[in-house]
């Protein structure tokens, strides 16, 4: 499994070479980060109303708990990383009514939606991660694997969006999304799928980053 199937001299290969991405990818390692982050005061006030209106929604501790735990596990060096790597949108214009979106380069990573009080996820993986026997055929997906991954088997479904190695899972409530971000093969999953992207280069999204969720995102990281 490589870290980045497409490697790029403008991705995240300028920062971390591609053995320590792997290492990181498969748990091995823990990688420093930056001490600080920077910063555009420009972009945190503008997206502070939305962030403020979401801390009005039911939701908002899962989200924000989810996030955390996301951006702990899912993305490396991510203060090194922030906007130009990655961002993450706050309520979101785009269709789906998102309550946050994570993406990178010109792709979209993970989302949370409302699910009555509570939440449900989008993760957004390479199928052949997922299937029995790794190919790209939709009819290997490991549905069993998926099962175990979530509290109960109602709690997970999936879909495929356009993309030879694209797979779509959608995953029901905070329950089942911790259980799934902790299931180490779930895990390897997602963070070869942000490598992937990250290696691409830069984040298509920048203008779109919210500060004010990136900070509890990143309120884990020892800085």
């Amino acid at each position: 499994m490589n870290a980045a199937r497409r490697p790029s001299s403008t991705g995240l290969s300028q920062l971390l070479d591609l053995q320590r991405q792997r290492d990181w990818m498969e748990g091995k390692t823990t990688l420093r980060d930056a001490d600080e982050r920077s910063e555009s005061l420009e972009l945190r006030f503008k997206y502070l109303v939305r962030f403020e209106k979401l801390l009005g929604r039911p939701q908002a501790p899962e989200v924000l708990e989810i996030l955390r735990r996301y951006g702990r596990d899912c993305i490396p060096i991510p203060c090194r990383t922030e906007r130009h790597y990655w961002s993450v949108s706050c309520l979101p214009s785009t269709p789906g009514k998102a309550l946050v979106r994570i993406n990178a380069s010109w792709m979209e990573l993970f989302s949370l939606y409302a699910d009555g009080a509570g939440v449900r996820a989008l993760f957004v993986v390479h199928l052949s991660n997922f299937t029995t026997d790794h190919s790209l055929d939709h009819d290997q997906v490991d549905e069993a694997f998926l099962e175990r991954c979530v509290v109960m088997p109602e709690d997970v479904s999936y879909f495929f969006p356009r993309g030879d190695d694209i797979f779509g899972i959608r995953v029901r409530g905070f329950s089942s999304i911790g259980k799934f971000l902790a299931e180490p093969r779930a895990l390897l999953a997602i963070r070869t799928f942000n490598l992937t992207h990250m290696n691409r280069g830069r984040n298509a999204y920048q203008a779109s980053h919210c500060y004010s969720l990136a900070d509890h995102m990143l309120s884990d990281e020892k800085r």
